[in-house]
């Protein structure tokens, strides 16, 4: 694999809270690869080490071949970044927006072209102030692209997007990454990840609690067939469950529930049964895993089994933000809450970092 992004043992403390405790994975050039947790599972700590935005406490970090936070002139021209909400000036114009961005970004793409990509092209005259929500998504997504970046970070990019603009950004994504952008995505939507992802990691309590393909991680979780039998009709007569391919099974009230391996087989050897011995199987349904099942599986696994070295409830502290200053373009600088803790990501509590096409966080 040719990793442009790599991560051996990471590591990240907030005054002794552990918010990533150790993870470890890899992303190849041209892939699309989603982070996904509950709240406080550490994706935002972990994408600020990945931005160079924070140095690990343990471990190591790589983006194109270099440590982010260190050689931070030998990534930042080459990364794009798109945090939660810009924080742009709000009496500025979207035009003036992207072109005050553009002009700190090196080799940056033509200001139309970037509107054009996001659909902004109509909006262009508009003050930031009087953006809705999804389109100043779009406009912190037009400015991550102005770098024509090679590794492209995106957190939670379709957040306040209606049905047809989040489809419209999958397009855009599924482009970029055609034409051999790497993307490392974070998402709330699942069907986002499985619509985009290569490969994907699932955090929970800051530690990596499965990853793979997306076809891979949902196959390690089982389909499942319900249904109700008639009342003059038992579960004991159907055929050895064991040999139908059914691993567990439930029968609570006439409704009979089973968990398979082998969705096919198994509803295969149910309906021929049915069939043969003249039963009506009532609300019949037959689903395969999905990645939703997969998430809250773990989390609930974690929850039941406890976690050692958990320090208590990681999703109260929160973060408070990264603020960046509506005054000149020039002010590179960034502040930090004195209590952040890194671990949080919320619709109501989000990083208001702004970053240009090359990487710089404002």
């Amino acid at each position: 694999m040719n990793a442009v992004i790599e991560t051996i043992g990471l590591k990240r403390s907030y005054r002794g809270f552990e918010a990533v405790r150790g993870i470890d994975f890899t992303v190849a050039r041209g892939e699309l690869f989603a982070l996904l947790g509950t709240n406080g599972a550490g994706k935002t700590s972990t994408l600020e080490l990945l931005e160079g935005q924070d140095v690990p406490t343990g471990g190591s970090v790589r983006v194109l071949g270099h440590d982010p936070f260190h050689d931070r002139g030998k990534v930042r021209h080459r990364i794009g970044v798109m945090l939660q909400e810009g924080g742009f000036p709000p009496e500025l114009t979207v035009l003036e927006t992207v072109r005050m961005w553009a002009g700190c970004t090196t080799g940056a793409r033509p200001v139309d072209e970037a509107l054009e990509l996001t659909s902004l092209s109509g909006r262009r005259a508009v003050r930031v102030k009087q953006l809705s929500g999804g389109e100043r998504r779009r406009l912190d997504l037009a400015l991550a692209l102005l770098g024509r970046p090679e590794v492209l970070f995106l957190d939670e990019p379709t957040t306040g997007l209606d049905a047809q603009s989040r489809r419209d950004t999958w397009d855009l994504i599924r482009e970029l990454k055609a034409q051999g952008t790497t993307v490392l995505l974070t998402t709330h939507y699942l069907e986002e990840a499985e619509q985009l992802a290569d490969r994907l990691a699932i955090m929970h309590q800051g530690l990596i609690a499965t990853t793979g393909r997306v076809a891979d991680v949902v196959a390690e979780r089982p389909s499942r067939i319900s249904f109700e039998l008639p009342r003059d009709r038992f579960l004991g007569e159907l055929p050895p469950l064991a040999a139908m391919g059914v691993t567990r099974h439930s029968d609570e009230g006439g409704t009979v529930r089973l968990e398979t391996r082998d969705l096919q087989r198994t509803a295969t050897e149910l309906l021929s049964w049915a069939h043969h011995a003249g039963v009506t199987l009532h609300a019949l349904d037959a689903r395969s895993a999905s990645l939703e099942e997969a998430f809250m599986e773990i989390a609930k696994g974690f929850e039941d089994f406890g976690n050692p070295g958990d320090h208590g409830n990681p999703g109260d502290p929160g973060r408070h933000g990264t603020t960046r200053s509506t005054g000149s373009p020039d002010n590179h600088g960034t502040t930090r809450s004195p209590g952040n803790h890194g671990t949080i990501r919320t619709t109501a509590n989000t990083r208001t970092t702004a970053s240009t096409g090359n990487g710089e966080t404002r």
